[in-house]
C-alpha cells in the first residue's frame, strides 16, 4: 500500500511540475546495434512509472490467484478434519454400545485427518481384534506405526496387548522385553510384562521387574508379594523338573540368606521336597525355620512328613511351646506327630490341650482315634459325637 501511495505522489508531482519544466525536458538516447531510441527525460520517467504500475498489478493478480488456491485447499482440508472429528465422536459412542464393527469403520475412515491419527488407528486395531479380524488389526497397527514417527511406545504397547489377547505369549514376551529397554518404568509396560512373564514361565524376569513395579506403583504391596512368591515357586518347579530333588536342594542352597529365610518360601520348599519323597531335607528346612522364628505356616507340612527321626522335630515343637506359649495349632501338630509312632497317651494330652483353647472337629477325631488305641471306647465315642455336633453347627444342613 505504501508503494502505491508513493507512486501516486510521484505521478502527481510529475503532472504539477512537468509543464513548468517543459522547456527543460532534457534528451535521452538509447542506442543498440540495430535501434536508436530517442526520448525526453520526462517521457522516460513516465514510462518507468507506468511499467512499475503494471508490475504491481501483475503481482497483485498473482497473489490473489494463489491465495484463493490456498484458501480452497484449506477449506477442503478443514472439511476433512471436521468430518474426522465427528466420526471419532460417533465411534466413541459406538464403543460404549459395544458395536466394534462400526467403531473400526468410523475410526479408520478419515484417520489421517484426525487430531491424533495414531490414537484412531490404535483404537481401530483393538476394535478389529474384538471382532476377531486379526488381519485388519495388523493393518491398522502398521498405519499407526507409520503415523507415530519417533514415538513407538503406544503402538508397541497395543501390539503386545493384542498378542496377549491372541495367546501369542512368546511374541508378547519378546515385545515387552524390547519395551522395557525403552521405558523400564512405564506402568502399562510393566503390567503387560507381568502377564507375559507369568504365561511363559519367565520367573527370573518377573523377579527382576518387581522393584520397578514398586517404584511405578503398579499393584499394591500385597499383589507384588504374591507375585514374588509365585515367581520363586515357579523357579522351584523348574529346578525340580530339570534336576529332581537333589538339584532342587542344591538350588535352594545357592539362594541368598534373605531368600532362604522367607517363611512362605520355606513352606513351599518343604512341600516340594515332600512331593519328591525327600522328607529328611524337608524336615530340616522346617526345623531351621522354626528355630529362627515361629510361624504357624511352618507347621502345616509337618503332618505329611515321614522321617526316620521324628523325635528331633517333636523336641523342637516342645521347645516352641515353652518359648511362644500355648498355641492350639502347635499342640495339634505335636499330637499328630506323636500318633505316627504310637505315643497314644502323649498324643491325647496334646489334643486335649489344643481343644481346651479352641474346638476343632479334626482334633476331636484324632483324639478319639488315640483313645481307641488306649482302650477307652466310651470317651472316644463322646469325642466323635462332640466333633460331629461341631461340624453340624459350623455347616448347618440347608
Amino acid at each position: 500500500m505504501l508503494k502505491v501511495l508513493l507512486l501516486f505522489a510521484l505521478l502527481i508531482a510529475g503532472i504539477v511540475f512537468g509543464p513548468m519544466m517543459a522547456g527543460h525536458q532534457g534528451y535521452v538516447l538509447i542506442q543498440t546495434d540495430n535501434y536508436n531510441i530517442e526520448t525526453s527525460v520526462t517521457n522516460l520517467v513516465i514510462m518507468l512509472i507506468l511499467a512499475m504500475l503494471v508490475l504491481f498489478a501483475i503481482e497483485w493478480l498473482l497473489r490473489r490467484i494463489f491465495h484463493t488456491g490456498a484458501r480452497t485447499r484449506g477449506w477442503f482440508t478443514g472439511r476433512k478434519r471436521r468430518r474426522a472429528r465427528k466420526q471419532t465422536e460417533q465411534a466413541l459412542l459406538k464403543l460404549a454400545e459395544g458395536d466394534h464393527q462400526q467403531v473400526e469403520k468410523l475410526l479408520s475412515k478419515n484417520a489421517d485427518h484426525a487430531e491424533q491419527p495414531v490414537v484412531n488407528y490404535l483404537l481401530a486395531a483393538e476394535a478389529a481384534q474384538q471382532r476377531g479380524d486379526e488381519i485388519r488389526a495388523n493393518q491398522h497397527l502398521e498405519r499407526a506405526a507409520e503415523a507415530a514417527g519417533d514415538d513407538p511406545i503406544p503402538v508397541e504397547i497395543t501390539r503386545v496387548r493384542l498378542q496377549l489377547a491372541r495367546n501369542e505369549d512368546h511374541a508378547a514376551r519378546h515385545g515387552v522385553d524390547r519395551l522395557l529397554e525403552i521405558a523400564p518404568r512405564h506402568p502399562e509396560v510393566l503390567r503387560l510384562a507381568e502377564q507375559a512373564y507369568i504365561r511363559t514361565g519367565a520367573w527370573s524376569s518377573l523377579l527382576e521387574i518387581l522393584p520397578s513395579m514398586a517404584k511405578a506403583n503398579v499393584g499394591d504391596e500385597a499383589h507384588r508379594s504374591a507375585l514374588e512368591q509365585q515367581a520363586w515357586i515357579g523357579l522351584m518347579d523348574q529346578a525340580r523338573a530339570d534336576q529332581g530333588s537333589e538339584g532342587l536342594g542344591e538350588w535352594w542352597k545357592a539362594q541368598s540368606r534373605k531368600t532362604r529365610h522367607q517363611v512362605a518360601l520355606q513352606v513351599a520348599m518343604a512341600d516340594h521336597l515332600i512331593e519328591c519323597n525327600d522328607h529328611e531335607t524337608a524336615q530340616q528346612i522346617i526345623i531351621d525355620g522354626l528355630k529362627r522364628q515361629y510361624d504357624d505356616r511352618l507347621l502345616l507340612p509337618i503332618p505329611r512328613l515321614k522321617t526316620s527321626n521324628p523325635e528331633q522335630l517333636e523336641k523342637v515343637l516342645r521347645q516352641q511351646l515353652k518359648s511362644v506359649g500355648d498355641r492350639p495349632l502347635l499342640w495339634s501338630t505335636l499330637g499328630q506327630s506323636l500318633m505316627k509312632h504310637g505315643e497314644w497317651h502323649e498324643a491325647t494330652v496334646a489334643f486335649r490341650a489344643a481343644l481346651k483353647q479352641r474346638p476343632d472337629a479334626f482334633d476331636y477325631a484324632w483324639l478319639a482315634d488315640a483313645l481307641d488305641k488306649l482302650k477307652q471306647p466310651e470317651e472316644a465315642a463322646a469325642m466323635r459325637r462332640d466333633g460331629l455336633l461341631l461340624t453340624l453347627k459350623n455347616n448347618p444342613p440347608s
